[in-house]
């Protein structure tokens, strides 16, 4: 380990890089919260389309996606450019993830298969640019700083983005959507808004960060793609491991949450669009407020423990939404909005600080810069987890006979459709992340750790 590298150690980064840095996940939350949350309800009550035909096209372009995940995150590792290993995957991933999401809810008027086609087209090129973005982008906290507590800082950033990211994912596209009388119209001005912000947001964060090449006496791999030798040193980081098989299980509850979230607000509370956005203000609301509590509590108890407070807060609150009906009023909404957005607060923030902790872990136990691999097994992790996730509600959903409709139509759906939205809205999610909590509870890497790691690096 060189000396330049071990003195980002201390350094404090300037808010300038902080907020270049951050703004990116904005197009990156509105990218896959967006789809997620809006794709399923488009398909099946504007296009007529039965959700598990959503599930599967969402299934498709994941898995085949999963694939160009590693290839990127090597490609970007070995990357040597004038603008440095990430730039350059950054700027083609905004162009396209911005065209991308505009031809998924703007598409033409088609017939079944021409429609099909160009649902799995759309949805393929929009699974390769998300991930020619945000593999090389979760690399960046780990080269940005090695400070254990500098990192979480800069997270708290990224997170109050994500939650502004989120109020417009979630809020923005449904006041959009709703304006547009909840039709085609509504979805197509709402695409090509959002694709104007996503382009931005993510072209922003390409050109302010900072140009990173390889760290200096860093072994590079000879291939861009990984061999066995990088995939077992990457078995033998505990951490790394307990945090993806953690990983696996969050996106699985995100999955199931995102993709029935607008179901249920519609069919079974009856609030609908409105509601959807009260409840999307309240929890980035209080998910960007609680960042200064959840940075200190990081300091104070450690990341693993202040983690397992947001998996407690988020379990309660999704189990809350099993005794919500169409009775529900606004207050009972804020109060369900603040406790998942503490909670969600939580989770975010370690969640990714967790992720640089063990990237930089690696890089002290092996020599090496690979943080685009590590970065691309998670972007994995995701992609299929979102992808099972996505296919086994949308079959879920057809099996307890859940009817599509068309032009944005609301009708009463049968019993055993409203007790699929509600296990998939509140108990699955529920289950997922207290598996999830199992494994962080067997997450080690602490401030001492990656220390005497750093140590070891630098005598060698």
């Amino acid at each position: 380990m060189t000396a330049a590298t071990a003195s980002t150690k201390d350094t404090r980064l300037s808010i300038g890089v902080c907020l270049g840095f951050s703004v990116g996940t904005v197009g990156v939350s509105i990218m896959l919260n967006t789809v997620t949350s809006f794709y399923p309800a488009f398909m099946s009550t504007v296009l007529g389309q039965s959700p598990e035909i959503a599930g599967y096209l969402l299934m498709i372009s994941k898995l085949a996606d999963a694939v160009i995940d590693v290839a990127v995150g090597s490609m970007s590792d070995n990357a040597r450019t004038r603008w440095g290993r990430r730039k350059p995957f950054l700027m083609a991933g905004a162009l396209l993830s911005a065209v991308s999401f505009l031809m998924l809810f703007a598409p033409p008027v088609l017939g079944q298969g021409a429609l099909m086609a160009w649902m799995i087209a759309a949805l393929l090129i929009y699974s390769t640019a998300y991930s020619l973005f945000n593999v090389p982008y979760m690399a960046l906290p780990s080269e940005l700083t090695d400070g254990f507590h500098e990192r979480t800082r800069l997270i708290s950033f990224r997170t109050v983005f994500v939650s502004i990211g989120q109020v417009l994912a979630l809020a923005g596209t449904a006041a959009l959507v709703q304006s547009g009388g909840a039709g085609r119209g509504g979805y197509a001005t709402m695409g090509l808004v959002m694709a104007l912000i996503i382009g931005g947001a993510m072209t922003a964060t390409a050109l302010s960060i900072p140009v990173r090449h390889a760290p200096e006496g860093m072994r590079r791999a000879t291939s861009h793609m990984p061999n066995m030798a990088q995939l077992r040193a990457i078995v033998r980081n505990r951490p790394f491991m307990m945090l993806l098989g953690a990983k696996v299980f969050q996106f699985l509850s995100f999955a199931s949450v995102a993709s029935t979230m607008l179901l249920f607000m519609l069919n079974v509370v009856g609030i609908g669009y409105d509601g959807q956005i009260v409840l999307a203000m309240t929890q980035n609301l209080v998910t960007a407020l609680a960042m200064p509590l959840w940075v200190w509590t990081g300091k104070r108890i450690g990341k693993r423990r202040t983690y397992l407070i947001g998996v407690v807060l988020f379990c309660a609150a999704a189990l809350s939404w099993l005794v919500a009906d169409q009775s529900i009023s606004t207050v009972g909404i804020v109060a369900r909005g603040i406790v998942s957005g503490l909670g969600s607060g939580a989770l975010i923030l370690m969640s990714i600080s967790m992720l640089g902790d063990t990237q930089a872990y690696d890089r002290f136990l092996t020599g090496e810069a690979r943080e685009g691999l590590l970065s691309s097994a998670i972007a994995v992790v995701e992609k299929v987890s979102f992808a099972l996730g996505v296919a086994v509600l949308g079959v879920f959903l057809r099996w307890l006979n859940y009817v599509p409709t068309t032009g944005g139509q609301i009708i009463e759906q049968p019993a055993s459709a409203i007790l699929a939205l509600k296990l998939g809205f509140a108990v699955i999610p529920a289950v997922m992340f207290a598996i999830n909590g199992l494994f962080l509870w067997c997450y080690d890497l602490d401030e001492d750790k990656m220390e005497a790691a750093r140590v070891r690096a630098l005598g060698a």
